[in-house]
């Protein structure tokens, strides 16, 4: 039975939330869209989760939650919803590379599920920015950075899987290897449109900073590993998003 085109992106994007996320979007039946075919839809699993967490933001303050703990919510809302990986990869590439003198212990360290101090303190200094951050914000451009951020943190992960090798031969960044151009070209553009709502000038302003940080975690990566992991990937989405609720929240003080 031929599947058509349409089927087909709706189970890649499926794919896109079981890989990225604990939304239940159900089994896929028939033949299973691999990751890298699905890594076109992740900025929109970051709208989604983004999307989650501002309206959880909203409920908190029009409940007359004190702002910053409104932020805390929402921000916790997004980690319950993605189950933390993107934490975890930021807390072991911070372990691996603080701790690691060779390749083989950087990519030892990465592997063990326990936390260390260096990425106890990436997740802390992740936490505290991006509470801050969305604390700082009114309630409107608060609900956009979420969903923007929340996409545009994610759209260049693809473009990252195939400007870089993999470090290891197993693992979501193995597995995840072979983004087509195509992928990676939607992923990117999904990712700047969603951060338009911010207006034309921040949203360049923070695609730059995302993608500026995400160049050096990448030139990183292939200095002290050879490429690119699935917690480099988790890594580079969480440095990115900070990037961006510090580019926005400085952009609003300034203006």
């Amino acid at each position: 039975m031929k599947v058509s085109p349409l089927t087909s992106r709706f189970d890649e994007a499926r794919m896109g939330f079981l890989t990225l996320s604990r939304i239940p979007v159900g089994a896929i039946s028939g033949a299973v869209p691999s990751m890298a075919a699905s890594a076109w839809s992740w900025p929109l699993v970051g709208v989604v989760v983004g999307g989650i967490a501002g309206v959880i933001y909203w409920a908190a303050l029009w409940l007359a939650v004190p702002q910053v703990l409104a932020a805390a919510l929402a921000i916790l809302a997004m980690i319950l919803v993605t189950g933390g990986l993107h934490e975890d990869g930021l807390a072991d590439l911070a372990d691996g590379f603080g701790g690691g003198r060779t390749r083989d212990r950087v990519l030892e360290i990465m592997r063990d599920s326990r936390i260390g101090s260096y990425g106890a303190i990436a997740i802390g200094f992740s936490l505290l920015t991006r509470v801050l951050a969305l604390g700082s914000l009114d309630c409107r451009l608060g609900f956009w950075a979420l969903v923007g951020l929340g996409a545009a943190s994610r759209a260049g992960l693809p473009a990252v899987l195939r400007a870089l090798p993999t470090a290891r031969d197993d693992g979501l960044g193995h597995a995840a290897s072979g983004v087509s151009p195509p992928a990676a070209f939607v992923a990117l553009t999904l990712g700047f449109l969603a951060l338009l709502p911010l207006g034309p000038d921040l949203a360049v302003m923070t695609s730059l900073a995302i993608a500026g940080v995400v160049a050096i975690v990448g030139v990183w990566a292939r200095a002290r590993i050879g490429g690119q992991t699935g917690d480099v990937l988790g890594a580079m989405c969480q440095l990115g998003e900070m990037a961006g609720w510090i580019v926005i929240s400085a952009h609003l003080a300034v203006g």
